[in-house]
């Protein structure tokens, strides 16, 4: 269990140092600002979305380690889906970060799963996650995680 605990933390430094998809994206027909004023984060999503599709998605902003590696892991998660999909993948990053349950195969998004162990964190953890949902709703206000209850 040690190998995997080490290995899953790798993860989230690898994502926090590479992050990927950083930056502004051009061509968004989509953006959501997110605050977590608890930690300081700060992140903003872009979107390009065709129908109901993600085609790409980037995020720019600053914070702690785990609020960097999650928007980083959630815009390769989340690129090339629908609506409906990117709101059940947020559901099952939600359950693992607040109950520490691993999802059933070994993937990055396991990494998360420590976070339930400390409380404040999963806020920093989800917010990259709130603010692309309210880019997809096309929703103008920032997502906040005060308004969350994570």
């Amino acid at each position: 269990m040690s190998d995997l605990t080490d290995l899953y933390q790798q993860v989230i430094l690898d994502h926090n140092r590479r992050p990927r998809n950083r930056g502004k994206l051009p061509s968004a027909n989509r953006v959501a600002h997110g605050d977590n004023p608890t930690c300081g984060d700060q992140c903003d999503v872009y979107l390009r979305v065709d129908g109901d599709r993600i085609a790409e998605i980037s995020f720019d902003g600053s914070g702690c380690a785990i609020s960097q590696a999650s928007a980083s892991l959630m815009t390769t998660r989340l690129k090339g889906k629908t609506a409906a999909e990117a709101e059940k993948l947020y559901a099952e990053f939600h359950d693992i970060v607040t109950t520490g349950k691993e999802p059933e195969e070994i993937s990055d998004v396991g990494a998360f799963a420590g976070v339930h162990a400390f409380p404040a964190r999963i806020k920093c953890a989800t917010l990259g996650w709130h603010a692309a949902l309210n880019a997809l709703k096309g929703d103008p206000a920032p997502a906040t995680t005060e308004s969350h209850t994570d």
